[in-house]
């Protein structure tokens, strides 16, 4: 703290000033900066000590906020991102009841062109030969039909029922011949679960005109791909007495069995259980729509016409337990499924009803009047809608979806809440009626196929309520998420059926061109004549769904890759016929393959762009690109279309077409430049990981594998996804990776620098950047995700239930929840993985395998993770396993030790901390303490290489950094410390088992240093060696927080000098520690000065210590310091000497505040407090406490620190001092008050050194004089004035001079008779002047001052002295006298 005089109250004379510079003489490090105590108000603005001081005022502070922290988002995470995105989007894909809302639609996309047909017919599977020459035989009646899902076809003739794998060129019949009687139904069910043996898979319920039979089917598919099925007599039937049953209905989630006949309208269950009980047999016959057990004779329940009403159809929803009937007379009536085995009827939906509903939505038209009859019903999944719950087809082609609601709620969501209502959602009319036959190929085949189509070519047709296109429509069938599939007679008789297929269009369902066009439904159609009666179709391949809940059910773009397309098969009475789902791929596909010349396949794009977006069009040309394009080839085969021009094609239109990245200009507000985060990228990037995403959809949040725990007490694990499916996924993106580095010269964002010469503004330029970041993460995941499924691959070709089981639980935990995205995006993934390598390789070393074979062999299939690194590290860890094998003092292990440190130190920047800890603990058996400090230093050291926590630590550790004003994030650099102090921990792990191990042994043993000493001092000159301040720093902050301070006092390095002055700004602590260290170290300059900064310093000292720092700082700036120049030690004990004078002057006001009884006790602390503490400048001191106090003594201390110099003042605070202290002593009741003022004036005389300012003789001794005169006449000695001054050392010849002035002045009140006083201290010091000088041979120095004595004496004796003084005063000149001659 510099002493700079302040501007007091009042003047005060002779202000002291003092301005330090900068030292010249400044030697050694910095000076650490002490804090400095704020200095208090009411010195500041000096008041009466004796009075209520004022509150401080308070201070407003405005910090200046850091610059905001920018975001660092990895290129794997802003990738992972995008992904994540467009998984969501394709998510939200419109669920069927928002774009089947209320209302009616016809519109339709019915094109001549192949390429644009929804489906494709693959081949048409002849019937054998075997079934012909069955069907000759037959006499009563004969039936066909299809087990689609297993590729069988089945035919009755008579009482025998035969099934065939119409797939196989030359198929074995499965015959059921075991019973007389005519069969009228076959139907395949799903069994009750726990009824029949595993094996039995499938129940064939055949219906005769005696009785309905139970038989077990099972299938199997063998390896060659064939299906194998058997069938197995369950002795279950029961009689139906003339029923003649022809609908049989099961449901799939719990086995029960419907049906009814064509004489009745009744509602039947064939009941079944494993065994018999009391009151019920193992198989039996439910009436649920009458009132108990049903008769054998059959009745008329719903019949009210001459016509009897019958059940023409029977459906089933299991996923809202509904089973819905179709009558031959158009009605249909809902039945609840209960739980219970009871079947409610709920809902009955008359014809008229259903027309009285369509009044509401549109006005009659031709095809929708009471002559038009429902042929088909369809139910609409929960997962498909939430209120559409059925599809009913009219004889003229229309399709009327229908809602059911509850009588308390609108959507029904549970489905043990029953319908009460059922209202028409939507009518869908059938396309336009203007049609005309043609014949058309719809592949590449030479099969050719009749097609019903129109005149013109391709394009949408308008809303048209009356065409009659489907006006003979005999039966249909719909399939998730929408394939129709309407049968129409060609003729009165139905010889021959026509067909007419639609499927959604998904592509423009999920793009929407316009607002209102969300509520549309467009469609794809296609006409094929069959040339043939159908008989029978169904689902050839597995149900689809994109989602499990309605909103992304529909959504086909999303899984065009995720397996086969869907399959269809339809039996008709010269075959089987197969048709394929064309996908959007397969589309494009197929439209640049026939389209010829580069403005036709120009327009083909555009006209995709068009109606499916840029995105899209994007990502199925990529798709084609890639290889992923279908087709049926000549040979009936569905192949990949690898044609060099259809690929080139899909390459150009990729690039071409891909569109330019967009800079959003409107979030440029406020901004001083554009910021690359408000670019869009191109539809090229949006429809690359639009492919990504659709790729790995199906494992991207699944999870790597699950556990299960065998009753025995067996591990089992497996993939949660087939390693099939995962060798698909990674070949497709193999692909891909290659078609980009095929490409990406010809791609902007991956053409790499030269691209930018292509742009002319700096916005293209800040977007063709912004380009290169989301493709270059894009490129960056779809390595990643390569190799990651080539580790999982890896991994189950291991055996994984081993490798779980040595894994640590938290690793085995983190295994079992771990997802592939997380194994391909996050770094937890990633040490996952490298966790598991180590435990592959550490497996394959135990096996006797060597770790360079095995270690290359994971680093060729999965780089990133086993890099070139990772082997080193398990080369590194095979040396110190051998080197623990060999025992820890044998020099082939110190070899062994030695090599595994290198191997590691050269890949610590890769090492992780879990591999460093595991080293460390293996180091420290082996006591290769010096190898473990040295790995964890170098880790260290590579981990923040920018040693960006030294600059942390400099600027006094910043533990946060504020954001945008208002979020706060911890300081990068904080995190780089972190990362680091983990290392330094494991180094002092080693440095405490080190003491440890060196206390339990002794030092020498025979005069030779014991093996745990010479490693300890191995150890030791790591750490004193090392160049790494931050560990250095790190580790005093250790020594002091195991209370070891003195450690730091040994150690010689240039960094705890820099450790203690930058903490000594901090702690008084370490300031002590500082100038201790250097007064151990011989440095006694630089311990002063940290020891007068101590003095100045804010820390919460009191007077009495920071005087003591002074006087110790005084000490040491006065002894000789080896380098430091003469002039600086002046300099500094200058500096100390003034401000030690200041403090002691302090300490004198605090003594005096302390017994100072005008104080009131209230106030007493708070004064106290403001002098017992930082050391006040002269100007407090003065103005604050000592003048306005009447501290007069101190005042006159302050005039002489101050350098003040008037007489006046001075004259007047002695005066003031004097009579002060003479009221003080009487107040007292002092006797002699003289020797109370004598004493003052002796300690006063003795601090000034009798200075000629300040300790003025010639104005002291009047004034001493007079107050002797006035206050204690004939009290004391005559001569006790002049003996104060003379125990002072004080010149008797400037006493004597002084006295004689006064006399000859004649001053008052020495004049008259008072002049004896005068005379009688002049005789009293002539006295003592002449024998202090006699014994030294010369009276009075010299000749001239004794005859000048010796005139004022002959004077005295006559003008003065009166009675012995005059004898006395003779003597005294005769001995004068006698010296001069």
């Amino acid at each position: 703290m510099s002493h700079a005089a302040q501007t007091p109250q009042r003047p005060l004379p002779g202000a002291y000033v003092q301005t330090p510079a900068a030292s010249r003489y400044q030697i050694g490090p910095s000076r650490p900066s002490f804090p400095r105590a704020a200095s208090n108000q009411s010195l500041q603005q000096p008041q009466n000590a004796l009075q209520q001081p004022q509150q401080p005022s308070q201070q407003q502070s405005r910090q200046i906020a850091p610059t905001p922290a920018t975001e660092t988002i990895s290129p794997i995470t802003r990738a992972s991102r995008i992904v994540n995105a467009t998984l969501d989007q394709e998510s939200k894909y419109p669920e069927l009841d928002t774009y089947l809302g209320q209302g009616i639609s016809s519109e339709y996309d019915v094109s001549t062109e192949a390429a644009r047909a929804p489906f494709q017919k693959i081949r048409m599977y002849p019937i054998p030969d075997k079934i012909f020459e069955q069907y000759n035989r037959a006499q009563v009646s004969t039936m066909m039909g299809l087990f689609a899902d297993f590729n069988h076809a089945w035919v009755t003739i008579d009482n025998a029922l035969y099934l065939w794998d119409y797939t196989h060129p030359d198929p074995n019949l499965l015959g059921f011949e075991e019973q007389p009687h005519s069969i009228t139904a076959v139907r395949l069910v799903i069994p009750r679960p726990g009824v029949f043996v595993p094996s039995v898979t499938r129940l064939l319920v055949i219906a005769t005109t005696a009785s309905i039979v139970l038989v077990g089917l099972s299938s199997e598919v063998g390896p060659s791909g064939g299906r194998t099925v058997s069938m197995f007599q369950t002795r279950m039937s029961i009689p139906v007495g003339g029923m003649d049953v022809d609908v049989i209905e099961g449901s799939s989630t719990n086995g029960r069995v419907f049906f009814t006949g064509r004489s009745d309208n009744h509602v039947y269950e064939f009941t079944y259980q494993q065994e018999e009980k009391w009151f019920q047999n193992r198989c039996g016959k439910i009436n649920h729509t009458s009132k108990g057990i049903t008769n054998l004779a059959p009745s008329y329940f719903f019949s009210h016409k001459q016509q009897p009403e019958r059940t023409g159809e029977m459906v089933v929803d299991d996923t809202r337990r509904l089973l819905y009937t179709l009558s031959s007379s158009s009605t249909l009536r809902v039945f609840h499924i209960k739980p219970d085995a009871a079947l409610d009827l709920v809902i009955t939906k008359t014809l008229n009803d259903v027309l009285n509903n369509i009044g509401h939505i549109t006005s009659p038209t031709d095809i929708i009047s009471k002559d038009m009859a429902i042929v088909a019903i369809s139910p609409v999944s929960a997962q498909e809608a939430s209120k559409i719950h059925l599809m009913m087809t009219t004889s003229t082609g229309c399709r009327l979806f229908m809602s059911a609601t509850t009588s308390y709620g609108y959507v029904i969501r549970d489905p043990s809440n029953a319908p009460t209502s059922m209202q028409l959602q939507h009518i869908k009319f059938p396309p336009q009626a203007h049609l005309q036959y043609t014949t058309q190929a719809t592949s590449g085949n030479d099969q050719n196929q009749q097609l019903l189509s129109r005149s013109t070519v391709g394009g949408n047709q308008g809303l048209n309520t009356s065409s009659k296109a489907l006006i003979r429509t005999r039966t249909a069938a719909r399939y998730p998420p929408g394939y129709f599939f309407c049968f129409v007679s060609r003729d009165q008789q139905a010889q021959t059926d026509m067909l007419f297929v639609s499927a959604p269009d998904a592509g423009r369902i999920a793009r929407p061109q316009e607002p209102q066009s969300s509520s549309r439904f467009p469609e794809m159609g296609l006409w094929l004549n069959l040339g043939s009666r159908a008989e029978d179709i169904g689902l050839a391949s597995r149900p689809f769904y994109a989602s499990y809940v309605p909103t992304g059910f529909a959504n086909e773009l999303s899984v065009q890759f995720d397996g086969p397309a869907s399959e269809i098969a339809i039996l008709t009475n010269t075959g089987i016929h197969t048709m394929r789902r064309r996908r959007l791929v397969d589309m494009f596909a197929s439209a640049i393959q026939v389209r010829g010349g580069t403005e036709g396949i120009e327009a083909e794009v555009k006209n995709f762009i068009r109606l499916y977006g840029r995105s899209e069009t994007a990502a199925t040309a990529l798709a084609v690109a890639c290889g992923q394009g279908l087709d049926v080839t000549a040979d009936a085969r569905v192949a990949s279309v690898l044609d060099p021009e259809v690929l080139e094609r899909a390459r150009t239109a990729f690039i071409e077409f891909g569109g330019k990245p967009m800079l959003n200009e409107n979030l440029l507000v406020d901004q001083l430049l554009p910021s690359i985060d408000m670019v869009r990228p191109s539809p090229r990037h949006d429809g690359l990981a639009m492919y990504i995403a659709r790729l790995v959809r199906s494992i991207w949040r699944a999870r790597l594998a699950e556990e299960t725990v065998y009753p025995t007490g067996g591990l089992a694990v497996s993939p949660t996804v087939s390693l099939a499916k995962l060798r698909d996924i990674q070949r497709d993106l193999t692909r891909l990776q290659e078609f980009l580095t095929t490409n990406k010269s010809f791609i902007d964002g991956l053409a790499g620098p030269e691209a930018l010469g292509r742009v002319t503004t700096k916005q293209e330029e800040l977007a063709l950047q912004a380009e290169h970041r989301a493709l270059h993460g894009l490129v960056l995941l779809l390595s990643n995700i390569i190799e990651g499924i080539a580790f999982v691959l890896t991994l189950f070709d291991e055996r994984i239930e081993e490798i779980v089981l040595s894994l640590p639980n938290e690793t085995r935990q983190q295994l079992r929840s771990m997802t592939y995205e997380g194994l391909f995006c996050s770094p937890s993934g990633k040490e996952l993985a490298k966790e598991l390598v180590k435990t592959i390789v550490d497996r394959n070393i135990a096996n006797g395998s060597n770790v360079d074979t095995v270690a290359e062999a994971l680093r060729r299939k999965c780089g990133s993770f086993c890099s070139a690194d990772d082997v080193v590290i398990f080369k590194a860890q095979e040396q110190l396993r051998r080197a623990s094998e060999s025992g820890s003092t044998s020099e082939f292990s110190r070899n062994l030790l030695n090599e595994s440190l290198r191997l590691f130190e050269s890949v610590s920047e890769n090492m992780s901390m879990e591999q460093l800890q595991w080293a460390v603990e293996q180091y420290l058996p082996m006591e290769f303490y010096a190898g473990a400090i040295k790995l964890a230093l170098s880790v260290a050291r590579e981990s923040d290489r920018g040693n960006s926590a030294l600059s942390w630590i400099q600027e006094g550790r910043p533990s946060q950094v504020a954001r945008d004003g208002r979020t706060e994030l911890k300081d990068p650099r904080a995190i780089a410390f972190g990362n680091r102090k983990k290392c330094y921990d494991l180094i002092h792990q080693v440095i405490m088992s080190l003491d440890v191990a060196a206390k339990q042994q002794p030092e020498m043993v025979d005069g030779q240093y014991t093996m745990v000493s010479k490693r300890r001092a191995e150890a030791y000159a790591v750490i004193d060696t090392s160049e790494d301040e931050v560990f250095q720093v790190d580790l005093y902050d250790w020594y002091l927080s195991l209370g070891q301070a003195d450690r730091l006092l040994d150690i010689q390095s240039p960094y705890i000098i820099t450790y203690l002055t930058r903490k000594a700004s901090e702690d008084i602590t370490h300031a002590n520690l500082l100038w201790r260290y250097y007064s151990q170290w011989n440095r006694p300059y630089d311990a002063a000065t940290v020891q007068l900064g101590l003095a100045k310093s804010g820390f919460p000292l009191t007077l009495d210590k920071r005087i003591e720092y002074l006087s110790r700082s005084k000490a040491n700036a006065s002894t000789y310091t080896p380098g430091i120049g003469r002039q600086a030690r002046q300099v500094l004990l200058r500096d100390v000497s003034d401000l030690l004078d200041v403090a002691n002057i302090q300490d004198d006001v605090l003594q005096k505040l302390k017994g100072d009884s005008r104080i009131t006790a209230e106030r007493r602390p708070h004064i106290l407090e403001q002098v017992d503490g930082q050391i006040l400048t002269l100007t407090e001191l003065y103005n604050g406490y000592a003048d306005q106090a009447g501290y007069y003594d101190i005042c006159i201390l302050i005039y002489q620190a101050a350098d003040h110099r008037n007489p006046i003042d001075i004259k007047d605070t002695w005066r003031n001092l004097l009579d002060k202290t003479q009221q003080d002593a009487v107040d007292r009741g002092t006797a002699y008050p003289y020797e109370v003022v004598a004493d003052v004036v002796r300690t006063l005389g003795t601090r000034l050194a009798l200075s000629e300012t300040t300790f003025p003789i010639p104005d002291l001794v009047p004034l001493l004089e007079r107050y002797a005169f006035e206050y204690q006449r004939e009290v004391g000695p005559p001569t006790w004035v002049m003996d104060t001054f003379l125990d002072l050392q004080v010149p008797c010849e400037s006493l004597f001079g002084v006295l004689e002035g006064m006399l000859y002045n004649d001053e008052a009140p020495f004049h008259g008779a008072n002049r004896k006083i005068i005379a009688g201290d002049m005789l009293y010091v002539a006295k003592r002047w002449y024998e202090e000088t006699a014994r030294g041979g010369r009276i009075m120095g010299g000749a001239a001052n004794a005859a000048g004595v010796l005139a004022a004496l002959g004077t005295l004796m006559g003008n003065g002295l009166v009675g012995e003084q005059v004898e006395e005063c003779r003597a005294l000149r005769s001995r004068i006298e006698q010296v001069l001659r």
